[in-house]
């Protein structure tokens, strides 16, 4: 038996005025996931236990079939694992974003969480040059993958409350700063990158081409390291994850998983979906279970872009979903769990902790009477609710 999970990161949404009530879900042209829908088991998933943050560590651990309750401590240390960044015990990872503010009406505002969605060769440059200007034996930085960066604080502070940047778009930072013990640490190393960041040559680089060049740091979504089961004790399997993002890749390292980097990986519209297809064919003949991530929707999402998200929606329908359907069937016996891990909805370009819809498919040709399609009210309308989300492992595997 092959097992494949495929995350459509942020996919589910509300229903919009723009398309006639419906939601990005229901407007897009899904046939594959509306036919694994019909075909299989449809329901609804809780994947963000009351009161956890709805952040894609939380969301994405629970898919992965631990519980966060468990083992959450934090979304960085999960990215660090993926980048090979040692933890101390006493240690604590930090994401750090390469973001653009912009002074408006006598504030400082959040006017890009990603700086224009910088390209992995571009923000590698300039955590360099903020680690040769600002690094030290406490404070440490790592180059990630596009605006996705890691700062480590040796011996750090970790009670602080800090705010993800995708949550305070067009709003003022200052109510949003960093609070509590050691916070005032942080604050200097956001205010400190801005004069490397704005004297880099990069900076007018990117205004030249009409681009958001990257004017702060923003730090956020600390922790220390996790400690987890691996998969194969968890559940006797052997794996693999495929994803562009550090924090997807991260829980596959701690969880003992192969991670496999394509290239050409974004983590947005232009990712190479049809390399990430193949990697994850390829990995199932010496695998027993895939991991396929696709950041897209999410991200579109974050952005509010409308347009972008039904894209992303419907290339992972068309680019992802159906190739792997197709796929499969050379392994004769295989169950495919299709879900987002959280909604994104385009009205408040951040997540929510809102239950999921998702799809088990095992290749099974009965059908579900009055099951439309795959949507938000098709699996609210299937009457199947599952509270604890890490049990949709469970339930693919048949325990």
């Amino acid at each position: 038996m092959k097992y494949i999970v495929l995350l459509g990161d942020g996919m589910s949404d509300e229903p919009m005025p723009e398309l006639g009530g419906k939601t990005p879900l229901q407007a897009s042209r899904t046939p594959h996931m509306d036919a694994m829908a019909r075909r299989g088991k449809i329901g609804l998933a809780r994947t963000v236990p009351k009161g956890y943050p709805p952040g894609s560590d939380v969301a994405n651990l629970s898919v992965f079939g631990y519980d966060p309750r468990a083992c959450y401590t934090g979304r960085s240390p999960l990215e660090a694992a993926s980048m090979g960044v040692e933890l101390g015990p006493a240690d604590v990872a930090f994401r750090v974003n390469l973001v653009n503010l912009a002074p408006t009406r006598g504030t400082l505002v959040m006017n890009d969480y990603s700086a224009g969605h910088i390209s992995t060769a571009e923000g590698r440059e300039l955590i360099e040059a903020i680690q040769d200007v600002m690094g030290t034996e406490e404070f440490q930085f790592y180059p990630g993958v596009g605006y996705r960066h890691l700062m480590v604080w040796r011996n750090g502070k970790s009670g602080m409350t800090v705010v993800p940047p995708h949550d305070i778009s067009g709003q003022s930072i200052l109510e949003h700063l960093p609070k509590g013990e050691g916070a005032d640490r942080l604050i200097e190393l956001m205010n400190s990158s801005q004069l490397v960041l704005n004297n880099h040559p990069q900076y007018r680089r990117r205004l030249e081409e009409g681009k958001v060049p990257a004017n702060s740091i923003w730090l956020w979504g600390h922790g220390k390291a996790p400690r987890m089961a691996s998969f194969r004790e968890k559940f006797g399997l052997a794996g693999a994850v495929i994803s562009a993002v550090d924090l997807v890749r991260g829980i596959g390292v701690c969880a003992g998983l192969d991670v496999i980097k394509v290239e050409g990986a974004t983590g947005y519209i232009d990712t190479n979906y049809e390399g990430k297809v193949a990697a994850a064919l390829e990995a199932l003949e010496a695998h027993d279970y895939v991991y396929l991530h696709v950041e897209a929707p999410d991200e579109a999402g974050h952005c509010g872009n409308l347009e972008h998200k039904l894209k992303a929606i419907e290339d992972f329908d068309a680019r992802v979903v159906g190739p792997i359907m197709a796929g499969m069937e050379k392994f004769g016996s295989y169950r495919i769990l299709c879900t987002p891990d959280h909604p994104t909805p385009l009205r408040l370009k951040t997540h929510t902790d809102a239950p999921v819809p998702f799809i088990l498919f095992s290749g099974e040709t009965s059908e579900n009477a009055g099951v439309a399609g795959y949507d938000e009210e098709s699996a609210r309308s299937a009457g199947l609710m599952v509270e604890d989300g890490f049990r949709l492992m469970e339930m693919m595997l048949g325990r």
